[in-house]
């Protein structure tokens, strides 16, 4: 029996093209915040690259930006999910002059191949002046 070393893991490649749907691309819009280099600036902004965190498989920085009252111990990603957009849909305060704010949206995905929706109202508080996600409320 011939015995092989074990591959080591592999991350999947970044994207082009920043899953947000700034437009923007993914190391100069979310990819930054997910390293460190930037943190997010608005509710609106940490919303985007929490997205952009599932998209691409970030438990860290999704562990980093939860409010630790509410933090999971892990995420679990679904292999089957795979997140396809983001609509934001409205936002209440939330900006630089705010200590807290929601965030409406619709995350679409695949879910083995069937379309589905996220449709939720999000709350952020800041934490030693970070943003960070607090809880939500699914939305019919």
């Amino acid at each position: 029996m011939v015995r092989r070393k074990p591959r080591p893991s592999v991350p999947p490649a970044a994207p082009a093209v920043c899953p947000c749907g700034s437009g923007a691309a993914y190391p100069e819009c979310c990819g930054r915040r997910h390293s460190g280099a930037a943190a997010a600036p608005t509710a609106e902004a940490l919303m985007r690259s929490r997205y952009s965190a599932f998209a691409v498989r970030d438990e860290g920085y999704l562990l980093r930006t939860w409010h630790p009252e509410t933090r999971p111990p892990r995420v679990d990603f679904d292999p089957g999910t795979r997140w396809t957009g983001l609509e934001i849909l409205g936002t209440t305060d939330g900006s630089a002059f705010h200590a807290t704010g929601t965030v409406t949206f619709r995350a679409h995905y695949t879910d083995g191949g069937r379309p589905g929706v996220l449709h939720e109202r999000s709350r952020f508080t800041r934490v030693d002046g970070a943003w960070v996600y607090v809880d939500g409320d699914f939305v019919e």
